[in-house]
Order: C-alpha cells, then structure tokens, then sequence
C-alpha cells in the first residue's frame, strides 16, 4: 500500500502566558523597547525575556542568511516556552486505521491539528496524499448562524466537493446525524450532541480519502458513538484512512489495526494496536510482579492502615499462576483503635483495565469477623480462578465498612500463562476474553 501520510521530525513550541498585553499602546512599548535592547516592561517577575538574537542561531545558518520563524523559535530555551511535540515521526499507509493514545498532555490533539493544517509546525514538515475531513472539536469548520444544511454545503465547499456532490450525499448526512427536525435551524442554537452528530456525519459521508477524529465522540450518547464506530468502519473498508484519537481501549482496539503510542510529546512506540494498547495500559504503573509488596500509606489521616500484600498460588508465594491455579493473598494490616468488623474488599483488572473480578467480606456471613482485631493478616482465597492468559492487577480496600477507608490501587501484579489442563491438546483462545469458565454440557434428547 502507498504511504498517505509522512511526518518528519515534526515539533511544536508553545508559549506559556500571555502573549499580548492588552492594548495597542502597550504592544508599541515593548516593541519600542525590544528595538532598543531593553527589558520587555511588562515581564512579570520570574519571566524571562525571550527576545532571540543573531547569536542564537546556528552557525550553518547564520552563514546561508537563514534566520526563519521555525529556526529562531527552536533556539529559545526560555522556561516560558514549552515543547508540545518533539521529533515526531511515522507514516501511515493507504486505509490503514491508526488509533493515537496517550494520557492528556501528550500531544495528541497538537498533532491532529497540524495534519489537518489548523497549526503549523515548529519545526519538521509533513506530506500528505489526499482530501482530509477532520473532526476535532466540538463546532469544527461550523458557522453559527448558518443552519445546518448551510453548514453540510460549506464544510463540502471546504473539502473541494461540488454542490452536486454535496446534494447526492445531502439525505443520508441528514438521516445519519438524528437533526432532520432542527436542520433548518441555525446551528448555535444546537446543544453540543447535535453539534458533534451533524459535524460527524458531514465529516464521514463527503467522501474524503482521509478521516481524522479526535475525542470528540466522546460527547454523543452511547447509541451514536455505536453508529460512529460502525461508519468509520464502513469508511476504513473502502480503502480510505482513518486516524482515531480516544481514551476508550475497547474502542480503539475493535476499531484500528495500527497504534501510536505518545508521551510527553514524543513517540513511545508505533506498532500494532494490541502491543501499543498493551503498552499504554502498563505504562507508568505501580504495580510490579512480586509476590510480596509493601504498600503504600494512606495519604489522609486515617488510623486504619494496610501494611504488605502477598500473593500464594497453590499456596505457595508466586506471582506467576497457569491455567486452573488457586489464587489467594494475605494482607497484614495495623489500626491505632480495636475494629468490631473490618470490611477488606479487592479488584482484579486486566492489563487492559477492565474490572474482571471484585468481592468483599460485607456480603459473605461466613467471612464477617466477629470478634474485635486491632492488626493481624487476612487471608482471603479465591479457590481456582478462571483467567486467561494475560497480565493483571490487584487493588485492595481495607476499613471500618465504608468508613476511613485506605486504598491501594493496583497494588500488586500476577501473570497468567497457557496450560492444558483438560489434555486435550488445546488451547483456548485468550483474544476473545479475559475469562474462560468450567461449563458442564449435556445432550438432552
């Protein structure tokens, strides 16, 4: 397939603060005294100036006479600048869907702004083949007081479509968006759901060779962002490429084949969509694989605290189970006041972060302890644990019922390997779900 998308150590610096000062009069002072070598009068205490001299630029260019926007500003090292990106790099193929994660700051909406050539880069360039819709706020390319079948016909003007063009597609944009009652109304009296639908489906059914959409989704309900899903799908199997931006793993890992993996600007990884989704959901974790841990006090003033974690497989301390293990823990714990029934309650996640398993002691009679205990260890057992082969979590409550509570989130990590315990000489497939459960079946004629 041909590569419809380069990035090329692409950057992105932003100013922190306030730009302006507010008025014209100000403006012309600092320009005035910028001209005469002076302070900016109106830096605050602890700025910098961030004025860029002849000297500042490299000397290769300063020989070639090249003293660009993008040159000066990649030689500031002020603290009032910041780097939103940093050498980016990657190419997506012709109908590739690739899924952009990351935790908020990364850069990834700085990053689809400047593939859809809303900003500009720093520093780097990038080469796209094809028209581009982008959906990357709510109210994109929309003007307010246009309605919004004006609007479908301006955003397909913007797009290089004939009105023709636009006409053929018209009913479906209207059918698919939910607005058919409000299309003749002036879209800033729509709520921010009708803004996102239309914009959507505008963005979806113009036919462009390039589909970027950012969080925005987020906003609809849950049986628009089904239909959304469904469409980019539809998009993605005619050949045209999709770039999808969420924070929603189930979404992003049954929608894209390829992932790219953002921190703090820069690109942490860039492969298939289960070992990037794999990656982000591990990364910067506090749990680790030991049996035993120590766990962290709690940061209020609470007099009921948690104090080691142990992990038992079979029981015996490990960290590493296989198919059909028992699972158990100890948690030893302290208080400063004796406790007449302490609640201790758990979490098991996949690597994936979704909440497999949770129990605790509040709905068990047999296990609500009757007598009053001020430190000790509990033990609980979970008897053989149905997991598939992965990765997971353990976070643990512990308290006096719902009261003064200390938690520990992910406090420990286990793995789970493959093993045929029916010898049958097979496996079952760990993709399709984290649980597999022992069923009886029987024939009844």
């Amino acid at each position: 397939m041909s590569t419809v998308i380069s990035v090329e150590n692409i950057s992105k610096q932003y100013r922190l603060g306030q730009v302006g000062t507010g008025t014209l009069s100000d403006d012309l002072t600092r320009l005035w005294c910028r001209l005469r070598g002076k302070e900016d009068p109106f830096l605050k205490i602890g700025q910098t100036n961030d004025r860029t001299k002849k000297s500042d630029v490299p000397v290769e260019e300063r020989k070639k006479g090249i003293f660009s926007r993008s040159s000066l500003l990649a030689t500031r090292n002020s603290p009032d600048l910041v780097w939103a990106l940093k050498d980016v790099n990657f190419e997506v193929k012709q109908g590739e869907v690739l899924g952009i994660i990351g935790r908020n700051g990364a850069g990834k909406s700085t990053l689809l702004k400047i593939l859809a050539r809303v900003t500009t880069p720093t520093t780097g360039c990038v080469k796209v083949k094809g028209r581009i819709a982008s959906l990357l706020e709510v109210g994109t390319g929309f003007h307010p007081d246009l309605t919004g079948r004006e609007n479908i016909y301006l955003n397909g003007a913007i797009l290089g479509m004939r009105k023709h063009e636009i006409s053929r597609s018209l009913d479906e944009i209207i059918d698919f968006s939910g607005c058919e009652r409000y299309i003749d109304t002036p879209v800033k009296r729509y709520s921010s759901g009708m803004y996102v639908r239309l914009a959507f489906a505008v963005a979806a059914h113009l036919e462009p060779e390039i589909l970027i959409i950012d969080e925005v989704l987020a906003v609809g309900d849950a049986e628009f962002q089904k239909k959304c899903l469904g469409k980019m799908k539809d998009v993605a199997s005619h050949g045209r490429t999709v770039l999808f931006v969420s924070h929603n793993m189930a979404a992003v890992r049954t929608l894209c084949s390829g992932g790219l993996f953002l921190s703090n600007g820069a690109v942490n990884l860039h492969s298939d969509i289960e070992t990037v989704a794999n990656a982000y959901m591990s990364f910067g974790t506090s749990a680790a694989l030991h049996h035993t841990v120590k766990i962290k006090p709690p940061d209020n003033a609470c007099d009921i605290r948690m104090e080691t974690m142990t992990l038992l497989c079979n029981s015996e301390c490990s960290s590493d189970f296989e198919y059909g293990d028992n699972l158990s823990f100890l948690v030893t714990f302290h208080t400063e006041t004796t406790i007449q029934k302490p609640l201790l309650g758990f979490m098991i996640r996949s690597s994936r972060g979704e909440n497999i398993i949770s129990a605790n002691n509040i709905f068990l009679p047999s296990s609500e302890f009757s007598t009053p205990i001020k430190c000790g260890t509990i033990r609980c057992d979970l008897g053989l644990v149905p997991l598939m082969k992965g990765k997971y979590t353990v976070s643990l409550w512990f308290g006096r019922h719902a009261h003064e509570l200390h938690y520990a989130e992910d406090a420990v990590a286990f793995e789970v390997e493959e093993k045929d315990i029916w010898q049958r000489g097979k496996l079952p497939p760990h993709r399709i779900s984290c649980l597999w459960w022992p069923t009886s079946f029987t024939f009844l004629q």
